[in-house]
């Protein structure tokens, strides 16, 4: 069993900075792709950020040029660095993760984080 363990959230002024961090803990598993995700109250869960284990990213357009999503495989975690908050990016933001058993039946398993949550204030 693969777990997503999520920090760096909390409280910012519009402007500002923070970085999430997620990282993965488990025996017997491979990961593959890893994003960050989010949820504002009475909107649906959308991508913000993913990385592949080769490097290559994605963004969403509203967050291009200000945050950058980065990974360390020897730690198995993913992080995001938010530069110039906005108070439309509040949010939970949500680490995600393909991973794969290494041992037979090598089951895909994707795994959700518990969210960690963003304020920023205006």
């Amino acid at each position: 069993q693969v777990q997503l363990v999520e920090s760096g959230g909390g409280l910012v002024q519009a402007g500002g900075s923070l970085r999430l961090s997620c990282a993965a803990s488990g025996r017997s598993f491979s990961i593959g792709s890893m994003g960050w995700y989010r949820q504002a109250p009475g909107r649906q869960r959308e991508l913000v950020a993913a990385v592949t284990t080769g490097g290559s990213t994605n963004y969403a357009d509203s967050v291009k040029g200000r945050f950058t999503i980065s990974r360390d495989n020897a730690k198995n975690t993913v992080y995001l660095q938010m530069n110039s908050l906005k108070p439309e990016d509040t949010a939970v933001y949500y680490c995600n993760a393909g991973t794969i058993e290494s041992a037979p039946p090598y089951r895909y398993l994707e795994v959700w984080g518990q969210g960690t949550p963003v304020t920023v204030s205006s």
